[in-house]
């Protein structure tokens, strides 16, 4: 993936982040009695699948007893982070949603985290065999990859306590202000667009600080750099929790994308398998009790759809 261009005169900050090495993560079992998935013992209990992941298996054969990499940001609560418990682990709705899918298709999952912009790149790259990590499935990223979505998108905008510059979404009220976001996230155009209303009212442009991933945007806003995060509702919601005397959630907003999960272009067996056996994991109730167990909201959950370069 592509980091997004700024026009020039704008000032960014690009801060690095640099990651060390880690082995592959391991989830607990999902604890679902009727519909846990089978997985490798390095990552969960082995139990039974639902009756018609044996048909997908039989119809994918190609992918059982694989070990597939799976392209990860962890910095983002509830879908996911390292194991505050084992750092050398993964946990969150995505990486159980990738252990099913694993179990239903008969293949495990080993991660390479990476930054949020590397993402794509590192699947294009051969580098990882999927992406399931709370991307927002786009017209300009499906040029690099493929997508299955399966989550409605919902923003809230992370403010500091009292909403000192009155910030009410992605609208003029980010005039003058400064945006701490992720490269390549698909808020920072959004905020770009506002520079020509921002002049028609005789304001300046909100200023736009980059960074590689959730925390550091958070940082920012609690150590004064900028003024407004905006972001999945859920990660919002999860830093106010973490710094409820700091922070609060300005307000809610809805963007016109979904989550996706990334599979290589020109892969088209795969894709299919992978979103044959969401199909399943949906209708068996496993998707929805996953969100649960995550603290997700559950209308989240949306029927699986592929989006592809045109």
């Amino acid at each position: 993936m592509q980091n997004l261009p700024l026009p020039a005169g704008r000032c960014v900050r690009l801060r690095a982040f640099v990651w060390a090495r880690m082995r592959g993560a391991a989830i607990a079992a999902i604890g679902l009695s009727a519909f846990a998935l089978a997985a490798a013992p390095a990552h969960a209990e082995a139990v039974k699948a639902p009756a018609e992941c044996s048909a997908l298996q039989a119809k994918y054969p190609q992918f059982k007893g694989k070990t597939l990499v799976n392209a990860i940001n962890p910095h983002t609560p509830g879908y996911e982070t390292i194991d505050p418990k084992d750092p050398s682990k993964y946990i969150g709705f995505d990486i159980d949603l990738g252990e099913t899918i694993g179990g239903c298709l008969g293949f495990t999952l080993t991660y390479k985290p990476v930054t949020f912009a590397a993402l794509l790149t590192t699947l294009q790259a051969g580098q990882a065999d999927i992406v399931i990590s709370d991307i927002y499935a786009t017209e300009e990223r499906a040029k690099a990859a493929d997508f299955i979505t399966y989550s409605k998108v919902f923003d809230g905008v992370l403010v500091a306590k009292g909403n000192p510059k009155k910030i009410t979404g992605i609208n003029a009220s980010l005039c003058g202000t400064i945006a701490a976001e992720n490269t390549g996230y698909v808020e920072v155009p959004l905020i770009q667009a506002l520079g020509p209303q921002c002049k028609a009212v005789g304001k300046a442009e909100p200023e736009i600080q980059l960074y590689d991933n959730n925390q550091n945007c958070i940082q920012a806003i609690l150590a004064g750099r900028a003024d407004t995060y905006i972001n999945d509702v859920n990660t919002v919601d999860s830093a106010v929790k973490a710094y409820p005397d700091k922070l609060e959630k300005a307000a809610a907003v809805t963007i016109p994308y979904s989550v996706g999960i990334a599979v290589p272009k020109g892969k088209t067996d795969f894709r299919d398998a992978v979103m044959a056996a969401l199909v399943i994991l949906q209708k068996a109730g496993i998707h929805t009790a996953l969100l649960k167990k995550n603290g997700l909201p559950v209308e989240n959950l949306e029927a699986p759809r592929l989006l592809v370069a045109k």
